[in-house]
C-alpha cells in the first residue's frame, strides 16, 4: 500500500548519546540503510523543515490527500434515560475524514483488499465550529499538521467533535459518561469500515488530549494507541489537588463548556441531559468538600476519573506528551500517571519539555515564556523532530512497519538539557532529608492570607539536580475548626521559580480522600508533595521556599481559611536528587549550545 520511504541521515555521534553540550569534534557517521529510524538522540545534527507553525516530516509521503468526507455516527447507547438526543434515539456524533488517495482503492466499495486499508488517526474535542474551524476544515492547532505529514504516509485522519459541540448533537457532557460513549462509537466506526486495517489512534492536547484517556477505559479492540497531550488522567484529579481548588474548577462544566451547547439553535434543548444537569450542583459541592462528592452513590466525578479504568481495560500503547511548565494541565498528569502505566503492563513512551500549555513544535509559544517558567530552556524545547517521532510511532502501533520505539521517558532540565531515561522518576534516584529546623524558617504560624514564612537551604557544594516529586512533611495545628490551607513555592537563590506545592490540611494524608473538618488544636501531618519538576542547580546556589495560605489559581474552600502553628523541629523536606553526568544529555535537533546561554555544558 505505502512504499516504506528511504530515510538517509547524517548522525553525528562519538558514543550513543551526541555528546556533552559544546562539543564540535563529532565524526560523520552515515546511516543510509532503508527504514533508519534515528533515536532521539541521534538527531541533534539532523535538519528539520522550521518554516511553518509545525513540524513538517524528513521525508514526505507518496500519496495525494482526497476530498475531506462529513460523517455522523450514530451512538445508540445515548437512551431516553440521559435525556437531550436521547429522548429522541438520534444521539450521534460528527466528524471530518481525510484519505489518501491510493491507485486501485474505492474507498466507497465495500470489499476492499488488504492493499486498500488504512489505520486512522483522530483528534476528537469540543472545539471544532466552538472557537475554531469547522470538523471539516483542518485545524491550526493539530489537524491540519496530522493531514499535512500523515495522510500522504497512508493514514486516515478523522477530526471528531463531541457531543454539545461542533455538528454532533446531544449535551456537552465534560468528559462525562455520554461523552465517553460517543467517543467510543466513532473509535468503532473508524475501526470498521471497509477501508480501516481495524487500528485507530488518537492524538490531542489539552481537553483533545483527555478524548484519548477516556476513550482508553473501554478496551475497544480497535483503539491501538493514544497519544495524550497535557491531558486529563480525570476532571477532578486536575481541578482539585490535596483538597485544594483551582479557580475555574467550580465552573468549569456549566460556566465554561456548557455554553458550547447553547447556540441558539434548536437543538438547545438537547443540552438538557443529565451529566450537564448535574453539574450545577457538583461543582459547588466539590468546592465545599474539597473531595469528589461521592455522597448517596453519586457518581459524577467518579465516572470522569479515566487512568484506573484505562489500566484496568486498555490494550494498546500510550505516549504522553507533557509540557513541564504547564500549569493549565499541571504535570502531575503525566507523572506518576508514567509509572502506573507501566506497571500495568501497558507500553508506554513520554516527552517532557519546558514548554507550557503547547505543542513540543510551536516557536509561538515558545518563545515567550517567562523566566523560570520555561525561557531558560527556550529554544531548545523545540523539538522540530517530533513530526518524525510520530510518524516512527504511528507507523509501528498503526501499521506494524518501521522499528519498535525505545520505550521510556525523554525528559528536559530547566537549563534546557535533554536526556533519556528508562521509568522518571529514575530507579537510581537517591533521596535526600532535611529537617525543617535546618531550613532556619522565619515563623512558625500561619494566619491571614498575607502571612508567609521563608525558609532557606545552601549553598550546595556541586551541582544538584532535583527530579520527580519532593516531599514537604510538615506537621500544622490548627486553631479553629474552619481549617488550614498551605502553599509552597520553591525557588533558587535569585527568585528564580523551580516548583510549588499545595494542600488543605483536611487531606493532610494526601489524595483526594479527606474529612469534613479539623479538630481544633490537634496536630496532623501534611504531607506536602510537589508537582513533577526537573531542575538543576549549579554549585554554589541556595534553595528558597516560602510558605503560604495560597498561590497560583488555587482557591482554599471556604473550610479552609483558619489559621495554624508548625512544629518545624518535626517536618522533613525530601529532595529526590539525581546524577547524570553532562554526557548523557543529548542536543535538541537545529540547535547549537554555547557558553553564556545558561545551559548547563560539558
Amino acid at each position: 500500500m505505502n512504499l516504506k520511504p528511504m530515510l538517509i541521515v547524517a548522525l553525528f555521534a562519538t558514543s550513543m548519546l551526541a555528546g556533552c553540550f559544546g562539543e564540535d569534534d563529532a565524526v560523520d557517521q552515515a546511516a543510509d540503510e532503508q527504514g533508519a529510524y534515528p533515536q532521539p538522540w541521534e538527531r541533534s545534527q539532523l535538519s528539520y523543515d522550521d518554516q511553518d507553525i509545525y513540524a513538517r516530516v524528513t521525508v514526505n509521503g507518496s500519496h495525494q490527500i482526497d476530498a475531506v468526507r462529513s460523517v455522523y455516527v450514530a451512538v445508540p447507547s445515548i437512551t431516553a434515560a440521559d435525556g437531550g438526543a436521547g429522548l429522541t434515539g438520534g444521539a450521534e456524533v460528527h466528524l471530518g475524514l481525510w484519505l489518501p488517495v491510493i491507485e486501485g482503492c474505492d474507498w466507497e466499495s465495500e470489499s476492499n483488499g488488504e492493499e486498500c486499508q488504512v489505520p486512522v488517526i483522530a483528534e476528537i474535542g469540543p472545539y471544532y465550529n466552538d472557537g475554531d474551524v469547522d470538523a471539516l476544515t483542518p485545524a491550526d492547532r493539530l489537524g491540519k499538521m496530522l493531514i499535512e505529514n500523515y495522510v500522504p504516509h497512508g493514514f486516515g485522519v478523522a477530526q471528531v467533535s463531541v457531543f454539545g459541540t461542533g455538528e454532533s448533537n446531544h449535551c456537552m457532557d465534560l468528559m462525562g459518561t455520554d461523552e465517553q460513549r460517543g467517543i467510543d462509537a466513532a473509535v468503532t466506526w473508524l475501526g470498521t469500515q471497509s477501508w480501516s486495517n481495524g487500528k485507530v489512534g488518537i492524538i490531542g492536547k489539552s481537553y483533545d488530549g483527555s478524548t484519548p484517556w477516556q476513550a482508553a477505559t473501554f478496551g475497544n479492540p480497535h483503539l491501538a494507541t493514544i497519544v495524550p497531550m497535557s491531558g486529563l488522567i480525570g476532571v477532578h484529579d486536575l481541578m482539585w489537588r490535596n483538597g485544594s481548588m483551582e479557580a475555574r474548577g467550580m465552573i468549569m462544566h456549566n460556566g465554561v463548556y456548557g455554553s458550547f451547547g447553547v447556540d441558539g439553535d434548536v437543538e438547545d434543548t438537547e443540552n438538557l441531559c443529565e451529566g450537564y444537569l448535574q453539574g450545577y450542583a457538583n461543582g459547588p459541592a466539590a468546592y465545599l468538600s474539597g473531595g469528589m462528592v461521592t455522597y448517596g452513590g453519586n457518581d459524577y466525578w467518579t465516572s470522569r476519573s479515566f487512568l484506573d479504568r484505562a489500566l484496568t481495560n486498555y490494550n494498546g500503547s500510550v505516549y504522553i506528551i507533557q509540557g513541564m511548565q504547564d500549569w493549565n494541565v499541571d504535570p502531575h498528569m503525566a507523572f506518576p500517571a508514567h509509572q502506573l502505566v507501566e506497571e500495568a503492563g501497558i507500553e508506554i513512551k513520554t516527552l517532557a519539555g519546558q514548554w507550557a500549555h503547547d505543542y513540543p513544535d510551536r516557536q509561538s509559544g515558545h518563545s515567550g515564556l517567562p523566566s523560570g517558567e520555561g525561557a531558560e530552556a527556550y529554544p531548545y524545547t523545540l523539538r522540530w523532530d517530533w513530526a518524525d517521532e510520530m510518524l516512527y510511532w504511528f507507523d509501528w502501533y498503526l501499521k506494524g512497519e518501521g522499528e519498535a520505539p525505545v520505550l521510556g521517558v525523554e525528559m528536559q532540565d530547566n537549563r534546557g538539557g535533554w536526556r533519556f531515561e528508562a521509568t522518571y522518576p529514575p530507579v537510581d534516584t537517591t533521596y535526600f532529608e532535611i529537617n525543617g529546623a535546618d531550613l532556619n524558617p522565619t515563623g512558625a504560624s500561619i494566619g491571614g492570607s498575607s502571612d508567609s514564612i521563608t525558609m532557606t537551604y545552601g549553598p550546595f557544594e556541586n551541582g544538584t539536580h532535583i527530579v520527580g516529586m519532593p516531599s514537604f512533611h510538615i506537621p500544622i495545628t490548627p486553631h479553629t475548626t474552619n481549617g488550614a490551607h498551605g502553599f509552597l513555592t520553591m525557588n533558587d537563590g535569585n527568585g528564580m521559580h523551580l516548583g510549588h506545592a499545595v494542600m488543605d490540611y483536611r487531606f493532610h494524608e494526601g489524595g483526594r480522600d479527606g474529612q469534613e473538618v479539623l479538630v481544633p488544636f490537634s496536630t496532623v501531618l501534611g504531607k506536602m508533595e510537589f508537582l513533577p519538576m526537573d531542575v538543576y542547580l549549579e554549585a554554589g546556589e541556595t534553595l528558597e521556599i516560602t510558605m503560604t495560605q495560597t498561590g497560583y489559581d488555587y482557591v482554599p474552600s471556604p473550610a479552609s481559611i483558619g489559621s495554624y502553628s508548625i512544629d518545624w523541629s518535626q517536618a522533613t523536606l525530601t529532595l529526590p536528587l539525581l546524577d547524570r553526568p553532562c554526557d548523557t544529555l543529548f542536543q535538541a535537533p537545529m540547535h547549537v549550545y554555547g557558553e553564556g546561554d545558561g545551559q548547563r555544558l560539558c
